[in-house]
């Protein structure tokens, strides 16, 4: 071995350490949440900080199934999310392929205000979106919990990258068979675009699942709160139930989790065609 692929071993080893090291430090608290959901209440928090239960125990699950109504926190998280993730994909492929590919006056100049709306902070916006949607009447709906949601910005920035990736040689040999435009968006356009689909999908399902802020603001009984609401609700004792508070996390955090396994070949070649840097 030359030192020149010396040098490549050495530096690749440093490389594959430090990110080993980085992901190990990232699934800790995952680790130590997934252990403490399987321990009894007193072994939560010791003196001496113990990793594994000396019994494992799924008490804490059943608690959280059946003391708290988890289950219909989840429910309500799973249609808001769906609801959400639909119009999110379905609004961002229609704006990104007039984006990309129609030609009509001041086409760059609404897409820039477009995308200008990515830059106001989401704080920005609660207030006005919670007067609108109070005097709409939709307050502890599920109307008001997706409306404010049902478009955004960045969906239509990551559709139109990928559509400009794409060759217009398909849909033009499309259009000179006789096809529409909605015809070629739907027959020649979105069957290719299933690594983009997939990726804005998962953004829009973990962004609608994770949200806290506007569900806990508009949202006053408890048939109508979210999971992550209602998590937060486990919290406000004086003397919290620890291992139900992790249990709950976990069945939380796995849907989630699942999302991204089961999108992450796609995500990649999203990332891949588009250019699109994270």
């Amino acid at each position: 071995m030359n030192s020149h692929k010396l040098r490549t071993t050495i530096s690749r080893s440093i490389i594959y350490i430090v990110l080993l090291t980085l992901a190990v430090s990232m699934l800790l608290p995952f680790a130590w949440m997934l252990l403490s959901s399987l321990k009894e209440e007193n072994e939560v928090f010791t003196y001496e900080m113990t990793w594994m239960p000396s019994k494992i125990t799924f008490s804490g699950y059943h608690r959280a199934l059946t003391q708290q109504p988890f289950l219909l926190y989840g429910l309500n998280s799973v249609l808001v999310s769906v609801i959400i993730t639909t119009a999110q994909v379905v609004t961002a492929v229609l704006a990104g392929y007039a984006f990309a590919r129609l030609e009509f006056p001041g086409r760059n100049i609404v897409f820039m205000m477009y995308l200008s709306a990515m830059m106001i902070p989401a704080q920005a916006t609660i207030i006005p979106a919670f007067i609108l949607i109070r005097k709409l009447g939709l307050l502890n709906s599920y109307r008001g919990l997706t409306l404010p949601f049902l478009a955004t910005p960045f969906g239509a920035f990551l559709m139109r990258q990928f559509f400009l990736s794409m060759p217009k040689s398909l849909e033009e040999a499309a259009i000179i068979d006789g096809c529409s435009r909605a015809q070629v968006l739907l027959r020649i356009v979105l069957p290719l675009t299933k690594p983009a689909l997939a990726t804005l999908g998962l953004f829009s399902f973990m962004t609608a699942w994770n949200d806290f802020m506007w569900p806990m603001i508009i949202t006053t009984t408890a048939n109508m709160r979210t999971l992550q609401v209602g998590l937060a609700l486990l919290s406000t004792d004086i003397y919290p139930d620890w291992p139900m508070m992790m249990a709950a996390s976990v069945m939380a955090t796995l849907p989630v989790i699942l999302a991204f396994l089961s999108a992450q070949k796609q995500f990649i070649q999203s990332l891949a065609f588009t250019g699109v840097k994270f």
